[in-house]
């Protein structure tokens, strides 16, 4: 079994936290697990992506040239990456200034308004844990669950963030789940 997702975005947006939280939290259910961090520019604001990669079997190389799975947090990165997706592969996006409605090769589009649901929440740094909840619900990659609890161990003593990443995840699933 081997699911590999990269994320897109930009620096500040959460992309590399997302990545490395994924990462992390399926340690108990991989044998071997990569988080591949990439920065075009080591400023907030520049171009970043990480490569995830969750296997069974020895990974040779962290490197991606094409995924099965596209999380992209800031839409300014879609076209840029979009070639990399595997046909038959799925592509979770931010909607805010997106200009697709479909793409070629048996992709799968999730278009979710992250963003908009995150302030809706209060807390527009949850968009990235929103597209991330998306990318389990939408994969089944891992369940929400193990997720949750990396974040408990992060955030625990910050009950008041902790908490709202929790909810930021649980709106993209069911973000997901009611359009299946």
């Amino acid at each position: 079994m081997r699911h590999d997702v990269i994320m897109t975005g930009v620096g500040g947006r959460g992309v590399l936290t997302a990545g490395l939280l994924l990462a992390q939290a399926a340690l108990p259910e991989y044998q071997h697990i990569l988080w591949f961090p990439s920065y075009q520019a080591a400023m907030r604001g520049g171009p970043c992506e990480c490569s995830v990669i969750l296997s069974d079997e020895e990974v040779y190389s962290p490197i991606l040239s094409q995924t099965q799975t596209l999380i992209v947090i800031d839409t300014s990165q879609f076209q840029d990456f979009v070639s990399r997706v595997l046909p038959g592969g799925v592509i979770i996006t931010e909607t805010e200034g997106l200009h697709i409605n479909s793409v070629s090769n048996g992709i799968k589009l999730y278009k979710i308004p992250a963003m908009s649901l995150a302030m809706t929440q209060g807390d527009i740094q949850g968009s990235n844990f929103i597209l991330l909840g998306a990318y389990l619900e939408a994969t089944g990659v891992l369940p929400l669950s193990m997720v949750e609890e990396e974040l408990r161990k992060r955030f625990g003593n910050k009950k008041k963030v902790l908490e709202a990443n929790i909810n930021a995840l649980k709106e993209g699933k069911n973000y997901i789940k009611n359009l299946k």
